[in-house]
């Protein structure tokens, strides 16, 4: 004899894997994969460590920078004392050179003086011959830098002349009278001084 008995509804097996929530109405149920979002605090978390890294590393170039800033002045006025010790250096051993060639011309100088003298003395005996080879003479060494003392008539100077006569006139002013021999002026110094007779 065949059973004609039939399950019912609410005595089915449910699906394998569906819970059975109240009444017995099946509900699916998201499997948890780890991929639930978040936390605000989770996201907020890198962004503040972010920041404050880009903040360190802000402070850290500015203080280099400044280090930086620091070295440049300190290279550049380095540079500028070297540079000014050298411009001094340099402008020091121009004058050093420039007064050793004078000493060196003067000397030169000086020691044709006693030519000079010859010459003007001759020309005091033989102008016409003597003239040409004493005006010669006189123009090259001119160029060097050789200046006569023109002394006649002028106030007595000590510095440029030296007296070895004198003649009583109306009690003046003390004056050069005559030159006796030439004095000569070397580049603005005194090269040597003339032999004059002053009166007053």
């Amino acid at each position: 004899m065949t059973s004609s008995f039939a399950p019912r509804d609410d005595d089915a097996t449910p699906p394998t894997g569906v819970p059975v929530v109240g009444d017995g109405d099946p509900t699916v149920v998201a499997a948890d994969d780890g991929s639930a979002a978040p936390d605000d605090a989770d996201d907020d978390a890198p962004e503040a460590a972010e920041a404050e890294a880009t903040e360190e590393l802000a402070s850290e170039i500015a203080a280099e920078i400044v280090q930086l800033s620091e070295q440049r002045d300190q290279y550049r006025d380095l540079a500028q004392r070297v540079q000014a010790d050298f411009e001094n250096y340099r402008k020091r051993v121009q004058t050093q050179m420039r007064d050793e060639a004078d000493r060196a011309t003067a000397k030169l100088a000086e020691a044709l003086l006693p030519v000079l003298d010859a010459a003007e003395a001759a020309f005091l005996r033989h102008p016409a011959e003597i003239e040409p080879l004493l005006n010669v003479m006189l123009a090259e060494l001119r160029k060097l830098g050789l200046e006569t003392l023109d002394l006649d008539g002028e106030p007595f100077d000590p510095n440029l002349a030296e007296a070895v006569a004198h003649e009583q006139a109306d009690g003046g002013e003390v004056v050069v009278a005559e030159v006796l021999r030439s004095g000569y002026r070397w580049n603005g110094r005194t090269l040597r001084p003339a032999m004059v007779r002053t009166r007053d």
